[in-house]
């Protein structure tokens, strides 16, 4: 201990690195960012709860939409809070390797954003873990938004057969007619499904003759129609057998039919319109890669159609403005990689930004697979562990400090813990995240106020008595 005593301060020692981010100065009600650092010896205080609140903002504050998503690292008892109104302006991600926690964070941040009322969502649910109940990280069952929020969430299924086996209470079977996909939609399949540069501009031409009826019409493969295309528009023969070899795959899908009674893509779209948001379970189809991107980008598509349409009659005093939409999409790399982004509808809902009310929420394990410019639009990112050099140097690009940033993501675990950092907070912070699917967490979605009646509440949550994990 005296020879401790002796060397500690003088020939060992301590070297911490410390990056000063804000200076909250008396009479200002916000920070500002740093553009000095503090005088020698200044005192150096934990930072208490208040100090947290008047940074990051406090929960419940008047006017404001915070929600609470965890603890800043090794500040036990210290709750940090996310700007849900400004997550919700601009598109945001959340990324991640796989087994990181990233659809734990993604059902977070969407009780948040419905909690606090600011967009209405459209979940595109690969693997049906969010509108209903779902097995948790321990292995028990959580509740997913449908049972949280009663009647501000409808549940659309691809796959009746599967959410009857699962005991899901759906709201509509999605069916899409040929005559609604347009050449447009199979962009985002080309490679996928190996449809050459010549089998996509084919199709353009099937479209420009046939019109609607372009894909029905193609897929019976009749010959005088073949000799037509051949001998009038010049198409060449190898090419509209090689088309149609690809594009018969998709009649494998039962829910694409020639013909349909109802239009799924306007009934969820009146239903995004009425404030009311929207998860699209995939059932069995979830594993197919070509039905996920097929479908999220038609509805996607017409979605964007109809809200340009009203926002550009609100601008010209005809009507009023839709409601913010928050559009949420996994293996975004697959829509949004450089050799399709600035052809799909999710390429242009990023670079739009928020022009005509519409962002993106996307979750992805290889976000060095999205395209640059459309990551720069990516204003708030959540992102947990990255162990691939590429990944994180795509997560931090435009961001700066990114080199300090770089060291603090490389050291977070593998569960629970994220770094979030972008518009919906005021500097990035480390947060152990908050368990999703305990009582605590449920009780403080004030679900009262969401469900109607008690009988509503019953049906959906159960009885006290119920095992709420």
């Amino acid at each position: 201990p005296f020879i401790a005593q002796v060397i500690s301060g003088t020939g060992a020692f301590g070297k911490i690195n410390v990056s000063v981010q804000l200076v909250l100065e008396e009479g200002l009600s916000e920070p500002k960012p740093a553009k000095t650092i503090p005088a020698h010896f200044a005192p150096v205080y934990n930072a208490s709860q208040e100090d947290v609140e008047r940074v990051f903002g406090r929960e419940g504050e008047p006017g404001k939409h915070y929600f609470y998503i965890g603890e800043p690292l090794d500040m036990e008892g210290i709750r940090m809070v996310v700007d849900m109104e400004k997550l919700a302006e601009r598109s945001s991600g959340v990324f991640g390797k796989s087994g990181t926690g990233k659809t734990f964070l993604t059902r977070l941040l969407l009780s948040g954003l419905l909690r606090e009322d600011v967009a209405t969502c459209l979940v595109f649910d690969m693997h049906n873990e969010y509108g209903w109940e779902a097995e948790g990280e321990r292995g028990k069952r959580v509740k997913g938004l449908r049972q949280l929020f009663g009647e501000q969430v409808a549940i659309f299924t691809l796959d009746p057969e599967s959410a009857q086996r699962r005991q899901i209470k759906y709201d509509s079977a999605v069916q899409i007619p040929f005559s609604a996909l347009e050449p447009d939609d199979l962009v985002t399949l080309q490679n996928l499904l190996g449809i050459s540069e010549a089998g996509i501009n084919a199709a353009y031409t099937l479209h420009s003759v046939w019109k609607r009826k372009w894909l029905e019409r193609f897929l019976k493969f009749d010959k005088d129609d073949i000799s037509f295309l051949v001998e009038e528009y010049n198409q060449h023969p190898g090419t509209l057998s090689a088309l149609y070899r690809k594009l018969y795959f998709l009649t494998r899908f039962p829910f694409l039919r020639p013909e349909v009674k109802e239009d799924s893509a306007k009934q969820i779209l009146e239903h995004l319109l009425s404030r009311k948001s929207v998860v699209l379970e995939f059932g069995r189809y979830g594993r197919s890669l070509e039905a996920y991107i097929l479908v999220a980008n038609y509805l996607t598509r017409r979605i964007h159609e109809e809200y340009v349409r009203r926002k550009e009659a609100a601008e010209g005093g005809l009507g009023e403005e839709p409601p913010q939409l928050i559009i949420v999409i996994e293996e975004a790399h697959k829509f949004l990689d450089p050799t399709v982004a600035r052809q799909t509808i999710f390429g242009v809902i990023a670079r739009e930004m928020r022009k005509y009310n519409v962002t993106l929420l996307v979750v992805d394990q290889r976000p060095s697979g999205i395209d640059d410019e459309v990551m720069s639009q990516i204003a708030t990112r959540i992102t947990c562990l990255l162990d691939n050099e590429a990944d994180v140097r795509a997560v931090l690009s435009g961001v700066s400090g990114a080199g300090a940033l770089r060291d603090v993501l490389a050291r977070l675990d593998t569960r629970q813990q994220a770094l979030v950092f972008g518009h919906a907070v005021p500097m990035p912070m480390v947060v152990k995240v908050r368990e999703y699917g305990t009582p605590e967490f449920y009780a403080s979605l004030n679900a009262e106020r969401k469900a109607p009646t008690e009988d509503t509440r019953a049906l959906l949550w159960g009885t006290e008595e119920d095992d709420y994990l």
